[in-house]
C-alpha cells in the first residue's frame, strides 16, 4: 500500500472507529492556522485531529487518572508514543500529547490510547424490528422504506437530519416498498437492483465492487472539516455506510 493510499484508509478507519464507539459531536476547529475536526461531549473534547496534507496530528489530553491508566499500560505502546509521553509537561489542565499519524500501526496504538480517555458510549442500533435489503441497508434504518418498521414521525425526522448533513435542503426521497416490489422505483427494478442482475448477482451485498457509486450505502467515510451532530451522525450518517453499524 503506497503512502497516499495509506493515509486514505487512516482517515477511513478513524472515523470508523470513533463513530462505531462513541456517539459525540463533530466540530471543525483551528489548532492555531491549522484545520482541525475536534470530537466533543458537551464541551468536552475527547480527541482532536490536526489535518496536514500528509498526516494527521492527534491530540489528547489526560488527566490525571487517564495518565495512571496509561503509565500502567506504557511498555505496551510503541516507542515514539512513549518517548512523547516521557518528554510531555503537565499543565494545570492536563497533559498534552500531538502524535503524529501517517500509517495504520500508530493508528492502532492512538485507538487504544482514545480508549483510555473515554469509554465507548455509542450503543448498537436494536436489531428487534430489523429488516435488512437486497443493496445492504437495513430498511428500518433507511429513509426511503415506506413500510410499517418506520412511522411517519421517524421517516420525516430521518428526512430533516439527511438534508442537514448533507447539505441538501431541497432534497428529494423516492419511496422505497421493499426489494421483493422492486426497491426504490418499483416494480421495474431499482437502479441497484438492475446493476445486480446485469452483473450476475440477486443482490448488491454479492457484488465484489460493493459498495460503489450505485449502491445505496455510503462511501466510506473521511476525516473532513464538517459539522456534525451526535444525533445526526447516528441516524443520518451510521445507517448509510458499508458495515458500520454492526448488522
Amino acid at each position: 500500500m503506497n503512502e497516499k493510499a495509506e493515509l486514505q484508509k487512516v482517515s477511513e478507519e478513524t472515523m470508523r472507529f470513533m463513530r462505531g464507539k462513541y456517539k459525540l459531536d463533530e466540530v471543525p476547529g483551528k489548532y492555531y492556522d491549522i484545520d482541525c475536526l475536534k470530537f466533543r461531549q458537551g464541551k468536552r473534547t475527547i480527541l482532536s485531529i490536526n489535518i496536514h496534507e500528509d498526516h494527521y496530528d492527534f491530540q489528547i489530553i489526560y488527566g490525571k487518572a487517564e495518565r495512571e491508566k496509561f503509565e500502567a499500560r506504557l511498555g505496551e505502546f510503541p516507542k515514539a508514543i512513549q518517548d512523547l509521553y516521557n518528554k510531555a509537561h503537565a499543565l494545570p489542565d492536563g497533559l498534552w500529547m500531538l502524535i503524529r499519524v501517517d500509517n495504520l500501526a500508530m493508528l492502532e496504538a492512538v485507538k487504544e490510547m482514545i480508549l483510555i480517555k473515554k469509554n465507548p458510549n455509542r450503543k448498537p442500533f436494536p436489531k428487534e424490528q430489523a429488516m435488512y435489503s437486497d443493496c445492504g441497508h437495513r430498511c428500518d434504518l433507511c429513509v426511503h422504506y415506506t413500510g410499517k418498521a418506520i412511522s411517519d414521525e421517524f421517516r420525516k425526522a430521518l428526512q430533516e437530519r439527511i438534508k442537514r448533513v448533507y447539505e441538501a435542503p431541497d432534497a428529494e426521497f423516492p419511496p422505497c416498498d421493499g426489494c421483493c416490489n422492486g426497491g426504490i422505483g418499483g416494480k421495474h427494478d431499482c437502479v441497484q437492483k438492475k446493476c445486480a442482475k446485469e452483473k450476475g448477482f440477486i443482490k448488491c451485498i454479492d457484488c465484489n465492487g460493493y459498495p460503489c457509486d450505485k449502491s445505496t450505502a455510503g462511501w466510506p467515510p473521511k476525516i473532513e472539516i464538517k459539522s456534525n451532530l451526535a444525533d445526526d451522525v447516528t441516524w443520518a450518517i451510521l445507517p448509510y455506510v458499508d458495515g458500520q453499524y454492526g448488522n
